[in-house]
């Protein structure tokens, strides 16, 4: 498979994406205290069928032997990192860090793939954890300003790796990377949130698609699966922010195909 796209698939996946950060947007403006993870995740597929979609997250299985994704949507609560189920179950109250995180395959079925995440606070929370928010969420964008036609994969792990380091003592997560994206949900190449020298090989070049997810903890950086066999939680139970953005690279330089539109409106 080749991991370049040609110029119709860009258009494909800059089109997709706009959408996909329209539907997070409004799912975000859903997390209030007392909704549930299944109201959300109906809401999601719903969304998403509406906008000509297919759920790229629903029967997802990483390995063979992986239990299938069963929601649309990934669901993550406080101590959850990444890749929590929705359910019925799991209820959000004020004070909350809620990560939502949620990938389509646009148009229809024979599509092409973006992933987007954004974490947030429901209601208030202490100074140390509004923090930790702002430093992911900025981390993700000295990232994507690391994104240069002859630049390399390796420099968008150290833009983030420094920029967190500047901002205090944090946990970058590192079993966890983003990824390439488009023809399928997960890609080559892997884009780790730390410098990794062996990546100064990858260049990056007009048709890489490629998502970048900064998650960042209160704590350590190591991290364990629950016994759902899908839900990723930071091994010292510390709290973990999670934002994610699909970047499209064209002749002229890098396209944020999964802007929200508030945040193209500052």
């Amino acid at each position: 498979m080749s991991y370049i796209k040609k110029a119709e698939e860009m258009r494909a996946i800059i089109d997709g994406g706009k959408l996909m950060g329209g539907i997070l947007e409004r799912l975000v403006c859903l997390a209030v205290p007392g909704v549930t993870g299944a109201v959300l995740d109906m809401e999601a597929e719903r969304l998403i069928r509406e906008a000509g979609g297919v759920p790229a997250f629903k029967g997802y299985r990483g390995r063979k032997s992986d239990p299938p994704f069963p929601g649309t949507m990934c669901f993550s609560v406080n101590k959850e990192l990444v890749h929590g189920i929705p359910t019925k179950e799991k209820i959000i109250h004020g004070g909350d860090i809620v990560s939502l995180d949620i990938g389509m395959r646009w148009p229809g079925k024979n599509g092409y793939f973006t992933d987007t995440a954004v974490t947030v606070i429901v209601g208030n929370a202490p100074k140390e954890v509004k923090k930790l928010i702002e430093v992911t969420r900025e981390a993700l964008e000295a990232g994507i300003r690391a994104v240069t036609v002859g630049g390399t994969i390796a420099d968008i792990g150290k833009a983030v790796e420094t920029y967190v380091k500047s901002q205090g003592s944090y946990g970058i997560i590192c079993d966890l990377v983003g990824h390439g994206v488009g023809h399928a949900v997960h890609e080559e190449p892997r884009v780790p949130n730390y410098y990794d020298k062996s990546l100064e090989s990858w260049k990056i070049e007009p048709g890489v698609v490629i998502a970048i997810e900064p998650m960042i903890s209160l704590g350590g950086h190591a991290v364990e699966t629950a016994d759902d066999g899908w839900t990723i939680l930071t091994k010292d139970r510390s709290f973990s922010a999670h934002f994610e953005h699909t970047i499209v690279v064209t002749e002229d330089g890098p396209i944020v195909a999964t802007r929200r539109p508030l945040e193209m409106t500052g």
